[in-house]
């Protein structure tokens, strides 16, 4: 028996991919999937995609969690908390969720309300020190996915000094995945399709952990909804402090890293390349007239900015290779 593994909120969109990875992953075992309405139903009812997956859905409650070694939440924001606190401290989890990603107890307050649960360690392995710290955590808070796909581009540069930490401006275009699978009047796909439209401008949740990965200080983000399933195309600008290439900082920061790829010269990021696996595709350049430093980040929402990264921690915390069940490549077209 390899290491026993549940899934709290299996239903949901990032729920049914963390399904489809686990299921097809060498040392996890994928004993239990639970949701809420969709108790009692096979989950392939609900993921037709997994058809062939003998797994029906129990209820979310501790007690279905408890048997297992590791415990994904991908739960809405705000359900992660009291679960977590109610399982076992010999069960390792990690949360999909907003729960415990942010440090300050006020940007919580602010920005979604209510009690704030406190940190855990921040499940983003590619940053500075983060590898070491998710392999000796019980409990991993994954990147949102806005903020994966903003951070992987921004971090190395304020890192290294390369850009100023204000006057960072996002805009990010996301597939209608990132909504979740709750029925929307406004992700009817006679609504979506065709149109572009922005939301949460200069207010979503992802600024403060932005903010808190990547040592920015003032961000302007403007998120938008595009008629795909899947899918983020991040462009990140920010003031170049000199003359430092970002490429080459960029280039150095990921010369190892086995899922964040900077392009080759003139060739640019775009979500399908990225779609299915756990990979981020960058690109940067400096604005020929305002001198901006451009950076153009594309994931898959649903893969690293999700599931996939979810894994990679899980990987990380037992001791795996980080790459272990995961693929750095697309699937296209």
């Amino acid at each position: 028996m390899g290491i026993r593994v549940a899934v709290a909120g299996a239903s949901g969109y990032a729920g049914g991919e963390l399904l489809r990875l686990l299921a097809g992953h060498p040392e996890f075992d994928l004993v239990a999937a639970t949701a809420h309405a969709s108790a009692g139903r096979p989950v392939a009812a609900v993921h037709p995609q997994l058809a062939g997956l003998d797994l029906v859905f129990g209820a979310t409650d501790p007690t279905t969690l408890a048997d297992a070694d590791l415990v994904f939440l991908a739960l809405p924001h705000g359900q992660s908390a009291a679960l977590a606190a109610a399982l076992p401290t010999t069960v390792k989890v990690v949360d999909l969720g907003a729960d415990h990603r942010l440090r300050d107890a006020d940007a919580w307050a602010r920005y979604y309300g209510g009690d704030h649960a406190g940190a855990w360690t921040y499940g983003l392995p590619e940053l500075p020190g983060q590898r070491a710290a998710i392999a000796a955590a019980d409990r991993v808070a994954s990147t949102g996915c806005y903020a994966v796909a903003t951070t992987l581009a921004l971090a190395p540069l304020i890192a290294a000094g390369a850009v100023f930490s204000t006057d960072v401006v996002v805009v990010a275009a996301s597939g209608t995945s990132g909504a979740g699978r709750a029925a929307k009047p406004h992700l009817l796909g006679s609504e979506v399709m065709g149109d572009l439209s922005p939301y949460k401008v200069g207010a979503h949740q992802h600024v403060p952990e932005i903010k808190q990965a990547t040592g920015a200080t003032s961000l302007s983000f403007t998120p938008v909804l595009a008629p795909m399933p899947r899918g983020i195309l991040a462009t990140v600008t920010a003031v170049p402090t000199g003359d430092a290439d970002p490429r080459e900082v960029l280039a150095e920061a990921y010369a190892d890293e086995p899922f964040v790829h900077l392009l080759p010269e003139g060739a640019w990021p775009h979500t399908a390349a990225t779609a299915g696996g756990n990979s981020c595709h960058l690109q940067a350049t400096v604005d020929a007239d305002s001198g901006r430093v451009i950076v153009v980040s594309a994931i898959d929402n649903l893969g690293k900015g999700a599931a996939g990264q979810a894994v990679q921690n899980a990987n990380l915390m037992f001791d795996h290779p980080e790459i272990t069940g995961l693929s750095g490549f697309g699937v296209a077209p």
